[in-house]
């Protein structure tokens, strides 16, 4: 019988080049967001889920009811227990924002997408109100990211910084978008990682646009990062993939970009995922 030996393919298969460069394989993402079933840690004969029980089922209802009525689920009432009761059950999901202002508004969605719990805090970082909500997105988002923006990007300048030299059309291409942008219109998106950008470029840009009250995070394979600029409807979207090196850097002329908005589709599948919790744990 004659022996065969089969070639071997991959990575670090085969010999060095002679000039010692070596390919450069992209590390793929090793962890991703799955639906797991929640972990309760709670009692579940105890006579004192009275409170957080019909909070959810109430949650279920708004689910079913979306979107034709908008309601939020308040949540101050809940002692310890039940409001343990609560954490464990919705859990955390992908994305998570934070709104400053008078007070800072702490956003979370649960891992039911399109479910989000909406904690308002003071200046210790303690609880003041405590509230679910069903939605795409809150409505707290689009209130408070451009609240005081400024109408237009102030393109005035006697001279520019030294350095900056594809900013200036940018800003006047943003300015003309803004103009003609309407709430609910199809996001624009300057894609700044095709661009011939330097640094002083990026300085500019962000002296320029200024910077809003909101900041959200989607996480998912690497993050991306979602900053609300202070000019109206402009956000700053950078994603990072899992090394946190910036892989794409865009900005967007839109009400809230889409990579953290839940879907219809999402909220319907949270409904069915809720029903299935409430069978098992209620």
């Amino acid at each position: 019988m004659t022996s065969i030996t089969l070639p071997i393919f991959g990575q670090g298969s085969q010999p060095a080049e002679e000039d010692g460069a070596e390919l450069d394989y992209l590390q793929m993402p090793e962890e991703m967001f799955t639906y797991r079933m929640p972990q309760i840690s709670i009692d579940l004969n105890a006579a004192n889920l009275a409170q957080a029980k019909a909070a959810l089922q109430q949650l279920e209802q708004d689910l079913a009811d979306y979107p034709s009525i908008s309601r939020s689920i308040n949540l101050n009432c809940l002692d310890d227990t039940n409001r343990r009761f609560v954490d464990e059950l919705i859990g955390e999901g992908e994305v998570s924002a934070i709104c400053r202002g008078g007070q800072t508004l702490r956003i979370q969605e649960s891992v039911l997408a399109g479910v989000w719990r909406l904690q308002s805090l003071d200046a210790q970082q303690q609880v003041l109100s405590d509230a679910l909500e069903v939605g795409i997105m809150p409505q707290p988002i689009a209130q408070l990211a451009f609240s005081d923006a400024a109408q237009q990007i102030d393109t005035s300048w006697d001279e520019l910084p030294a350095g900056v030299m594809n900013a200036p059309p940018l800003l006047a291409e943003l300015n003309a978008q803004i103009a003609a942008y309407q709430p609910g219109n199809d996001p624009h998106v300057i894609n700044l990682s095709l661009l011939p950008q330097t640094e002083q470029d990026l300085a500019f840009l962000e002296q320029r646009l200024g910077r809003g009250p909101v900041t959200l995070l989607s996480r998912g394979y690497g993050n991306c990062r979602i900053t609300a600029t202070g000019s109206r409807f402009v956000w700053w979207v950078q994603y990072f993939n899992s090394q946190d090196s910036l892989i794409l850097n865009t900005l967007e002329v839109s009400d809230v970009p889409m990579v953290a908005c839940a879907s219809p589709e999402d909220i319907a599948d949270s409904r069915q995922r809720l029903q299935e919790i409430l069978q098992v744990y209620l």
